[in-house]
C-alpha cells in the first residue's frame, strides 16, 4: 500500500556551502510549467501506486517554502482527489527562517501545511554566517514564533560538531532550543560532503573538521540532552516527544511505499525504486515529453529490498524485527544478519538482540555506518 508522498522543489535563494541536496538557484521560474509538470508527475504516479489514501505528504528541497501558496494548494488538491487523505494526515513543508519566506506561513496554512521543518541550523549569528544561511539568529526565532502560531506542529534543525565547536559552545545552543517550545528536534553532525564547496574548502585547509573523538562526545551530549528534557532520539539524528515523530520519515525507515515527484526525487512503490531527472530544465522537459519526469524505474530483487530495509531501520532506536523481514521478503533465517559480527558487536555494547528483534544501542549510534557495513549478511549485500 502506499502510504506517502513527496514533492521535491529544487530552487533556492543560494546555495548553502555545506549543502550536496538537488538544489538550484535560478534567477527567474516559470511557475505555470511547474505546475503542469509537477501536477502530470503526480498524475502518472497515481496510475501506477493506487492504494491510498496517503498518511502524509512531504515538500522537500530545495527551498519549497519559497513555493507560490497557491501552487502548494493545487498540488494538496490535486493529491487529495487522485489518492484521498486519512483524517489525521500529515502534511509537511521545509522552510526557511527568513521573515520573506514566514509573510506566507499564513497562505501555506490555509492550503493545508500543517507541519513545518526550519532550516534554522544555528542559534548563533557567527555559525550561520560560516554555515552560508541568509538568515540570522533572530530573524529565525522571529519566524519561529510566526510557525508556531499558524501550524499544528513545528520542528527545527540544527547543524553541530561544527570547527572548533566546543562542548560548552553547543551545550548552551542546545540549552536554549530545548525552550524554544518544539516537539521534535533534528539535529545533524556537520559532514563534509563531496562536491560540495565545504569539500573543496577542506581540501585548501581554509577550515579542518571538527576531530572524531570530540564529535562523538558532543554526540553522546546531545543525546543526554534530549532525553532529559523529554525529546529522546528515535533515529540517529531525530529527537521528538512521545507522539510527534515524523510520521512521514518513520516511512521511510520503517521501509514503507511512498511516491516521489520533481527533480532527483526517489520513490519506492510495489518493489521498484523510482528516480526522477536531477537537474530541472531536464525534468521538465521528459515531463512534456513523456507525461513524467522519470529517469529510471528499477525492479527491486527481495534480498535489495531487505538490505534496504535494514540499512533503513537500523536507524531507528526500536531497531528492526528480523523475523517479519524474512516473511516480507522470503528470506532464509539467518541470511539476513551476519551472526558471528552480530556476536563481536553485541558482546562490545553496540548491538542487542532480543528474540527477533535487533536494534543499534546508544553506544553504538555514533559507529552506525560502520555496524551496518558489518551487520548486514554479504548474502545481501552481493545481491
Amino acid at each position: 500500500m502506499m502510504r506517502a508522498l513527496y514533492i521535491h522543489w529544487p530552487f533556492c535563494a543560494s546555495k548553502c556551502p555545506y549543502c550536496d541536496f538537488n538544489s538550484h538557484v535560478r534567477d527567474t521560474i516559470a511557475m505555470e510549467d511547474w505546475q503542469g509538470a509537477l501536477l502530470s508527475d503526480m498524475q502518472f504516479e497515481a496510475n501506477r501506486a493506487s492504494g491510498g489514501p496517503l498518511r502524509s505528504i512531504f515538500f522537500g528541497g530545495g527551498t519549497p517554502s519559497l513555493m507560490p501558496p497557491s501552487l502548494v494548494d493545487d498540488l494538496l488538491a490535486q493529491s487529495e482527489r487522485l489518492w484521498g487523505f486519512t483524517k489525521d494526515i500529515e502534511i509537511t513543508l521545509e522552510a526557511n527562517p527568513s521573515s520573506v519566506e514566514a509573510a506566507n506561513f499564513a497562505s501555506l496554512a490555509d492550503a493545508g501545511i500543517n507541519r513545518v521543518s526550519l532550516g534554522v541550523q544555528s542559534l548563533d549569528d557567527g555559525a550561520l554566517q560560516f554555515l552560508g544561511r541568509l538568515h540570522g539568529a533572530q530573524e529565525a526565532l522571529s519566524a519561529l514564533d510566526v510557525a508556531q502560531k499558524h501550524f499544528e506542529r513545528v520542528s527545527i534543525d540544527l547543524i553541530y560538531a561544527r570547527p572548533d565547536q566546543t562542548a560548552k559552545e553547543w551545550q548552551g545552543e542546545l540549552d536554549q532550543a530545548l525552550t524554544l517550545g518544539t516537539d521534535h528536534l533534528s539535529l545533524y553532525q556537520l559532514t563534509i560532503e563531496p562536491q560540495t564547496r565545504f569539500a573543496t574548502d577542506v581540501r585548501r585547509n581554509i577550515f579542518l573538521p571538527l576531530d572524531d573523538d570530540h564529535a562523538a562526545d558532543l554526540f553522546a551530549m546531545t543525546r543526554e540532552m534530549t532525553a532529559a528534557a523529554g525529546l529522546p532520539a528515535y533515529e540517529i539524528s531525530n529527537h521528538a516527544k512521545a507522539g510527534q515523530e515524523s510520521r512521514h520519515n518513520l516511512t521511510y525507515w520503517r521501509y514503507q511505499d511512498y511516491v516521489g515527484i520533481g527533480p532527483g526525487a526517489h520513490g519506492r512503490r510495489g518493489g521498484f525504486a523510482t528516480l526522477r531527472h536531477k537537474k530541472p530544465e531536464n525534468y521538465l522537459s521528459a515531463v512534456a515529453k513523456n507525461g513524467h519526469g522519470m529517469s529510471a524505474e528499477t525492479t527491486l530483487a527481495p534480498r535489495e529490498q531487505a538490505s534496504e530495509a535494514l540499512l533503513m531501520g537500523l536507524r531507528l532506536a526500536e531497531g528492526v524485527n528480523l523475523k517479519e523481514l524474512e516473511d516480507r521478503f522470503d528470506i532464509e533465517t539467518g541470511h539476513l544478519i551476519n551472526q558471528r559480527k552480530l556476536t563481536l558487536h553485541s558482546d562490545l555494547g553496540l548491538a542487542q538482540q532480543r528474540g527477533e528483534h535487533l536494534c543499534i544501542t546508544d553506544r553504538g549510534m555514533p559507529l552506525l555506518d560502520a555496524l551496518l557495513t558489518d551487520l548486514v549478511h554479504d548474502d545481501l549485500v552481493s545481491a
